[in-house]
């Protein structure tokens, strides 16, 4: 198709590791072009035709992406990506330009069955389409290399990047453009990325130890990835998709409607959304991988496995952005180059007669290492002045629960009971807070708006884990943050699990050594004993997370590093303990509801968007709490004036357009999906019911957050100043080993 004049001018683009071109490029071409004439998917298909085929040149990319693999596994590999680009291309004809959702679901539905664990023992269905044909041919040609943990894994990646296809199906039928986080979030399974992720696996011969497969350091490198991928695609693919497709899920679109900006400017921020990705990826890799490997306990054969990937991912982004730059499917002309020449580069190199050969081209650009720079270069307790509020829409209204004041006097009498406060005889004080900071802030007012029906006995053990998480964030900067003590804190968070036995609730491992752990061993056998097995597991996780995100925001502090975007927005739901108070919501829905919808792209969406919501809240009543009393660096409007380098009312501004973004797409989930939602599964009157319930209950607690926050003496500059003005006395550490090479053992824990 002939295309118009561009709608913007590619940007430089921060490119840090060269492009290689596999020698088996060749090889790969013949074999996919016969393969696919094979499976149906040329003259006659209605799709492609082989001159398509060629133009495309996925031949090309893989090679590319994958430059060390050997000559049948890159042809494997690009099988494989003929395979999805016919698929996409396939589903658009089919089912979006004739917005046929209903024949899309039964398409999708057939494809899980030519995936089989076992393809020896179980049977597939006969193909009745290229996509299956393809599908059952690939599957059993790669699975045997494989262990079931990838074969498990890269099945779900393929069905991720199948089925929600769906959601940019339904976007398209409401002409609705997502909000920013929401998109990020549905473009990491549409745009096949983490698919892709899997075949460098395959590729490299290198496959990720299970150990580890599911770790941070690890989600977050396949995550910058996918990130990396996609929006350097949304960039080259911006005129086809919106001129030709009629596509709404791009991410420049996405920030020029949110932005309310040109397409340049929108492309503009794409690209150092991008770039931040990349620097997010380096700095992972760089700093959490060694810590993970001794933790581990993993071998020097799976560190080599694991490090491979990372080359590999590294490999594919280099090489997809050479592909994009050279294939006739995407707008490739006239890009910006300035930063590719050495008179360009940010570092200077020796001039004159002689020194050619000296000069350092340097395959960044002085936006990209400016932003890097920014990101390291915050001067904390700064004057800020008090905290500014967004305007934002808060649709729901607060009940409060008749218990209220009850829950105030026993969350009082539970501190010094568990040592929060000034000890009594006998058990250990923290001094980490005092009454009258405790009565301030008023937990219990919190659990009355997020839990308005509960019984008494209910709103103290809701108001308990409200002060014990917000005690925990204070107790963290406070005693291991100062001193940058990172060890101890790893130490502390690592005990606590000991505190949440599953088999015997009211019997911990370890006997409490402060109150944090005295706290938590109490909850939790309160809450945990009437729980099914199953059900504590799912809870003591989200503690789990929460307490190993506190590390994250210690060692952020100890580098004075403002968190890059992307990882700040999806760290913050579990700093501020989202998924423990809302798995307390969904646990009260009893099994009703079948596992696999509260696992769905729907649900998960629901979800984050109230998360986020709320933590926004948060943050911008907290700014100048943790800006200028604190010293903090993670705070959203901080974020936002760092990668846009703007004012803190700009910051303000764009804090409160995304907060109303995440909350016309949490009512957009309610009033759109969920009724798709229930039908995709064929849900009964009670699952219904129990779905209403839990998103009011989602409701209840969004709107009890924001009341709290305007209700309680925790944010007011008055109060900052009398709760600041002498800082807490720290807990006395417990007695460290000593002697020779124990000096990073040291606990710092209260007596």
């Amino acid at each position: 198709m002939k295309r118009g004049k561009q709608p913007f001018e590619l940007p430089d683009f921060y490119t840090p590791y060269p492009a290689r071109l596999n020698p088996h490029l060749d090889e790969a071409r013949s074999h996919s072009r016969q393969w696919a004439r094979d499976m149906g998917m040329l003259e006659g298909s209605g799709i492609w035709d082989q001159a398509d085929l060629d133009a495309h040149d996925y031949a090309l990319l893989c090679a590319y992406t994958h430059p060390d693999a050997t000559g049948p596994d890159l042809s494997l590999v690009t099988d494989w990506y003929v395979w999805v680009f016919f698929f996409d291309d396939h589903f658009l004809e089919l089912f979006k330009r004739s917005n046929d959702r209903q024949g899309g679901k039964a398409y999708l539905d057939r494809l899980p069955a030519f995936m089989p664990m076992d393809p020896g023992a179980e049977a597939m269905p006969e193909p009745e389409n290229p996509v299956e044909a393809g599908l059952a041919d690939l599957w059993a040609r790669t699975v045997p290399a494989m262990s079931q943990k990838w074969r498990a894994r890269f099945a779900e990646a393929t069905r991720n990047l199948l089925n929600e296809s769906l959601w940019e199906l339904s976007n398209i039928n409401a002409g609705r453009v997502p909000n920013p986080v929401e998109y990020i979030e549905m473009r990491r399974k549409v745009g096949g990325a983490p698919w892709s992720a899997g075949l460098v696996e395959y590729a490299a011969h290198a496959e990720v130890p299970d150990a580890v497969a599911d770790s941070r350091p690890l989600r977050v490198l396949r995550d910058a990835f996918c990130d990396g991928v996609h929006l350097r695609n949304d960039l080259f693919s911006y005129q086809r998709e919106t001129q030709d497709e009629g596509e709404l899920s791009n991410g420049v679109l996405v920030l020029e409607t949110f932005l309310n900006c040109t397409t340049q400017e929108a492309a503009d921020a794409v690209n150092d959304l991008l770039t931040s990705r990349l620097q997010q990826f380096e700095h992972t890799a760089l700093t959490e991988l060694a810590p993970l490997f001794a933790e581990k306990g993993v071998g020097p054969g799976q560190a080599a496995d694991v490090t491979a990937y990372v080359k590999g991912l590294q490999d594919w982004q280099s090489g997809g952005h050479e592909w994009h730059m050279r294939s006739s499917r995407y707008m490739n002309e006239k890009p910006r180059q300035a930063a590719a020449s050495p008179a360009a580069s940010p570092l200077p190199g020796p001039t004159g007669l002689g020194t050619s050969a000296a000069t350092l081209v340097v395959p960044t650009t002085r936006r990209a290492e400016t932003a890097r720079a920014r990101g390291f270069s915050h001067i904390p307790y700064g004057r800020v002045g008090p905290s500014q509020l967004p305007d934002f829409t808060m649709p729901f209204k607060t009940r409060l629960s008749p218990h209220l004041e009850p829950a105030r006097r026993n969350i009082v009498a539970w501190a010094y009971r568990m040592g929060i406060l000034e000890p009594q005889p006998g058990i250990p004080g923290s001094h980490v807070w005092d009454e009258e900071r405790l009565v301030d802030y008023d937990l219990p007012l919190c659990a009355a708006g997020i839990h308005p029906d509960a019984s008494p006995a209910e709103l103290d053990i809701s108001s308990g884990w409200l002060a014990w998480g917000t005690y925990g964030d204070d107790y963290y900067p406070a005693v291991f943050g100062r001193t940058r003590d990172l060890a101890g804190a790893k130490v502390c968070t690592d005990r606590l699990s000991s505190f949440m036995p599953l088999e015997t609730p009211d019997t911990p491992a370890l006997a409490p050594a402060n109150a944090l752990e005295r706290g938590l061993a109490d909850l939790w056998a309160r809450t945990a004993g009437p729980m099914t097995l199953p059900a504590r597991r799912t809870f003591r996780t989200s503690v789990e997370v929460m307490a190993d995100s506190w590390l994250w925001e210690l060692a952020n502090q100890a580098q004075n590093r403002i968190p890059d975007p992307v990882d700040y927005m999806e760290m913050r739901r579990l700093t501020f303990g989202s998924d423990l108070t809302t798995s307390l919501c969904r646990l009260a829905h009893g099994s009703s509801v079948p596992e696999e919808v509260y696992g769905s792209g729907i649900m998960k969406s629901l979800e984050n968007a109230a998360m986020d919501f709320a933590c926004l809240i948060n943050d911008v009543f907290s700014y100048q709490k943790e800006i200028e009393f604190e010293g903090e660096v993670h705070n959203a409007i901080l974020v936002i004036q760092n990668f846009f380098d703007c004012d803190y009312p700009t910051g303000v501004a764009i804090t409160g357009d995304l907060m109303n973004g995440r909350m016309s797409q949490f009512q957009h989930v309610v009033t759109e999906e969920l009724p798709v939602l229930y039908e995709d599964f064929n849900l009964g009157p009670k699952a219904r019911e129990a779905l209403q319930g839990y998103v009011r209950d989602l409701e209840n607690w969004i709107s009890g957050i924001l009341t709290w926050h305007r209700d309680c003496r925790r944010y007011t500059e008055a109060d900052l100043q009398r709760h600041h003005s002498t800082p807490p006395k720290l807990p006395s550490p417990l007695r460290p080993p000593s002697g020779l090479g124990t000096s990073a053992a040291r606990i710092a824990c209260a007596r």
